[in-house]
């Protein structure tokens, strides 16, 4: 197994796998702009090698560069299918060389996410990994309903919750994760309980409410874009989806759980120079709130300012939910409040997600 890490690894290992393929390659594509990439590919089309890529049906910026990348990737021999539409996003980087090795990547095939952002891949040849690779990439190209069948084989929005509670829940001494933005309730709970319980908890990345119990730091010396977690020395989790609930619950994302020495010494490694690093930025600079989160909270606040009175309609709501039962009371002002303050927290991450996503884009210029 090998640890993959952007940007010191770039492209180099991506296209030996896939020169190195003699029978297929499968890959999984949400952005595409390395041209090196394709070169690959079709230079394996040319040796015989049966490509096959699975292109996500939008992203953010839409289905014009992605169809373009297919277009051209027809034109050079590749199979190409589209996913379904009915998940939000398919937001999954996978390739499979000859049904034998798997490259689960946390970044895109971008220069953006290669060349400039810390973010992490995994490379393995475990028989049971690629066979439910293999499994999702088929169910997924044919449309038809994916089954896991591999705890340790992270599926959003089908396994994906429960085992990534389940990872977090089973650290007994330190959890070390990077995560661009962590704001699913459940889980965030679920920090806060092991950091209660003694568990030596940090985050480089974000947390969407303050937590006296978890701390966390801002990489700010190069983007963040991988969503890794490190527990007790001893298991690591590498994949697509952040604790959020639109990628726990809504996206097809995908991760893996391991328990590889030599991956998790070197990820330990990294992660600690990363928080010393983000340390001592956060010394010598006042904080204040990145473009994007400026943006959002701007927009939210105008937005629940000019919200029409929800309590009347909602208090009706509890009532009639509640039937003839007695003791039922409604705080008017408490609920407003309450309501407020939901609608500013999800206009703040929805604007966010955009802002994020068009430098992102701007930066790749490609599908």
């Amino acid at each position: 197994m090998k640890l993959l890490m952007q940007p010191d690894d770039g492209i180099i290992p991506l296209i030996k796998g896939i020169t190195r393929a003699r029978k297929s390659v499968e890959i999984v594509i949400f952005r595409f702009d390395q041209r090196e990439i394709e070169r690959a590919l079709a230079n394996a089309v040319s040796r015989g090698v049966f490509v096959h890529a699975l292109i996500a049906h939008t992203n953010r910026a839409g289905e014009e560069g992605l169809r373009k990348l297919e277009m051209r990737l027809l034109a050079q021999g590749v199979t190409v299918a589209r996913t379904a539409d009915d998940l939000v996003r398919y937001h999954d980087k996978m390739i499979i060389i000859d049904r034998r090795e798997l490259y689960l990547l946390a970044f895109n095939f971008t220069h953006l996410d290669i060349e400039h952002s810390r973010s992490f891949g995994v490379i393995t040849r475990s028989r049971s990994l690629v066979r439910e690779a293999v499994k999702l990439f088929e169910a997924d190209t044919m449309r038809h309903p994916y089954e896991p069948g591999l705890a340790r084989f992270v599926v959003s929005p089908l396994n994906a919750r429960k085992q990534l509670a389940a990872f977090i829940k089973g650290a007994k001494k330190e959890l070390l994760i990077y995560d661009p933005k962590i704001s699913d309730p459940a889980m965030i709970r679920l920090l806060e309980e092991r950091a209660k319980a003694g568990v030596d908890v940090r985050v480089i990345g974000k947390l969407t409410r303050k937590s006296s119990g978890l701390a966390a730091r801002k990489l700010s010396q190069i983007r963040l874009h991988t969503r890794t977690m490190v527990r007790d020395h001893r298991l690591v989790f590498v994949g697509s989806q952040s604790l959020r609930e639109m990628e726990l619950d809504a996206r097809r994302e995908v991760g893996l759980i391991l328990c590889d020495a030599r991956v998790v010494s070197r990820l330990v490694q990294i992660f600690q120079e990363d928080w010393e690093t983000a340390a001592q930025s956060a010394a010598s600079a006042a904080e204040e709130p990145e473009p994007a989160g400026r943006v959002a909270r701007k927009v939210a606040k105008i937005l629940s300012r000019d919200m029409p009175p929800v309590a009347p309609v909602l208090e009706q709501a509890v009532r009639e939910l509640a039937g003839d039962r007695t003791g039922v009371e409604v705080d008017p002002k408490e609920l407003e409040g309450a309501v407020r303050e939901a609608v500013k927290e999800a206009v703040r991450e929805a604007v966010e997600d955009v802002v994020e996503e068009a430098v992102e884009q701007a930066g790749g210029k490609g599908a």
